[in-house]
């Protein structure tokens, strides 16, 4: 007979991949989507150079997508089905993790729920980027590191998986690094094996940095792409730490608030107690490596963000990059409120949780989707599409800023009577 965890743990992925189909077309694509759909569709000696000269992103994802439009199509639905499809597949590593960690089922079922219901990862695995294929290859990543950290297994499996995740977002460098650094902490005995990995992780990124420097623009910058991000202060940690643990609610735009601080704030001072106090209680040295191993491999990416956000010309902080914490961070949280004693502060920490997690579904349902201003101008573009012109010629739309005109050319593509310019300026 099957188990109730069992039972409770099939339901739990059930109910992640079903969030994640949930309102999947109900917003339009947007500039950073268009732009994903724009490099997959070029001609494939055009992808790499045309991501090289953005700067911002390795191609990984792009040649994935271009897979995937060959095989499907350009339709909305398709292009979002990809991240979802992506994210999905991440709860087999998440779960071949949680087996390496000997983690209870009861302790798994409640890690699945915390990855099913957190807002942040229900809206990046429904984005056409890279960043469902980032957390995907992150989770991967993290369970091989596991056995070869524990049982000295995996080793050239995870060689492999690091050299693509690098390849898919700079970010994926913080968990390479993160995985160094916890062999030097606690086993340097790997040491030199692992500096090893480091280094055909770094080879195989050698291809990526060529493109840079072939086919990147002279004068060119990532000013543009992360000029408007700010080294990271107070605020910006507490909402970050809110976006690790707000169910289903996450920021869209920057007219929204922060988080849902109704249910976000009491989830989070319940994780925060329930992580000290499990930590005050540990006695045996097996739980003792496994909650260590995972608080190192969640701190050390965001220790090492956050000082060189403040160190270099740019900062590089931001929620959907750091999605690479978010593995061991809701391990961590599932294992502390799981594993509390006695049973009964345990038993009303799960029972807490729940109430907080249903109280928020009920928000979300209950709430209707903003209509964003830049599904406006898809609109607008269907309309200038079927409005009459008497004239022959080819329609032509003066636009006088980038995102708007992208939209518009987006709408307008492979329509050969219509014609978008942007206007860099105007001379009175």
């Amino acid at each position: 007979m099957i188990q109730r965890s069992t039972i409770c743990l099939i339901a739990t992925a059930i109910l992640y991949a079903l969030f994640r189909f949930w309102g999947l077309t109900d917003s339009c694509i947007w500039f950073d989507e268009i732009f994903s759909v724009h490099a997959a569709t070029l001609p494939w000696n055009e992808v790499v150079p045309f991501a090289a000269k953005d700067l911002i992103h390795p191609p990984a994802f792009y040649l994935l997508l271009k897979f995937w439009i060959l095989a499907f199509g350009e339709s909305l639905i398709w292009l979002r089905i990809l991240p979802v499809v992506l994210s999905v597949l991440a709860l087999f590593p998440l779960w071949m993790l949680c087996r390496e960690l000997k983690l209870q089922k009861p302790t798994v079922v409640a890690a699945f729920t915390l990855f099913a219901v957190n807002g942040a990862l229900i809206k990046y695995a429904q984005e056409v980027r890279m960043y469902s294929l980032l957390l995907f290859l992150a989770i991967v990543s993290i369970w091989l590191f596991s056995r070869y950290f524990f049982r000295g297994k995996s080793f050239w499996m995870l060689v492999l998986t690091n050299a693509i995740l690098v390849n898919t977002h700079y970010f994926g460098w913080f968990v390479v690094v993160s995985e160094v650094l916890a062999i030097l902490i606690f086993q340097r005995i790997k040491i030199l094996r692992t500096l090893l990995m480091l280094a055909l992780t770094a080879v195989a990124f050698v291809p990526w940095v060529y493109a840079l420097l072939r086919f990147s623009e002279p004068g060119s910058s990532v000013m543009q792409n992360i000029g408007w991000m700010k080294p990271p202060k107070l605020r910006a940690l507490v909402e970050f730490a809110f976006d690790l643990v707000d169910p289903f609610y996450f920021q869209q735009s920057s007219v929204d608030a922060g988080a849902n601080y109704l249910i976000a704030v009491p989830v989070l001072l319940l994780f925060v107690a329930a992580v000290i106090t499990f930590a005050t209680q540990i006695k045996d040295e097996a739980t003792k490596e496994r909650f260590y191993f995972l608080a190192v491999l969640a701190a050390a990416p965001v220790v090492l963000v956050f000082f060189l956000s403040w160190l270099m010309p740019l900062s590089i902080w931001g929620s959907r990059h750091l999605l690479i914490v978010f593995p061991p961070v809701l391990l961590l949280f599932a294992i502390c409120v799981t594993e509390l004693k006695p049973a009964v502060i345990r038993n009303i920490a799960v029972a807490a949780a729940g109430i907080l997690i249903m109280a928020a579904f009920v928000i979300y349902v209950r709430t209707e989707a903003a209509n964003q201003i830049w599904c406006a101008w898809e609109g607008l573009a269907k309309e200038w599409i079927v409005a009459p012109q008497d004239s022959t010629k080819p329609k032509n739309l003066y636009v006088f800023e980038d995102l708007v005109a992208y939209h518009y050319w987006y709408a307008t593509r492979g329509l050969p009577n219509y014609s978008v310019h942007l206007v860099k300026e105007i001379v009175y």
